[in-house]
């Protein structure tokens, strides 16, 4: 599967008819291409217009306050492969091609704390360390 980017026009279509929240955001869902739910974070109009545009995924960093294009200091890309808007166009699933792990603690997923009957319980360990990923 490859990702071919709609025209500027259509995208900022697509932009237009995108509710997002009264801080100008939207969830947005990276999903990897065997259904596994990869992260949750955050897009403004900015960075769904770039995402749409080159493929390359990249997010809104709300402690940063900046453009976070997903692995510009890992090395752990996401790339592109489809996009879908909910229902109340406030929300993007994204199937992405994932470079290496999403999750900055090293693991595939960020949804590694399983809810177990005795608490959390961690479903996963850390392929790579944070400070493989991140220099540290």
């Amino acid at each position: 599967m490859t990702y071919t980017p709609p025209a500027p026009a259509v995208v900022d279509d697509i932009i237009s008819q995108t509710k997002f929240d009264a801080n100008g955001l939207i969830s947005a869902i990276a999903q990897d291409t065997k259904g596994v739910i990869l992260m949750l974070a955050w897009m403004n109009a900015d960075a769904l217009r770039e995402t749409l545009l080159t493929g390359r995924v990249c997010y809104w960093s709300r402690s940063r306050k900046s453009l976070w294009r997903k692995g510009e200091t890992s090395g752990q890309q996401q790339h592109l492969l489809e996009a879908r808007l909910d229902c109340d166009m406030d929300a993007v699933l994204m199937i992405v091609d994932q470079t290496g792990v999403a999750c900055h603690t090293g693991r595939r997923s960020c949804f590694y704390h399983g809810v177990t009957p005795d608490g959390l319980r961690d479903t996963s360990q850390p392929e790579i360390s944070a400070e493989e990923l991140y220099g540290r």
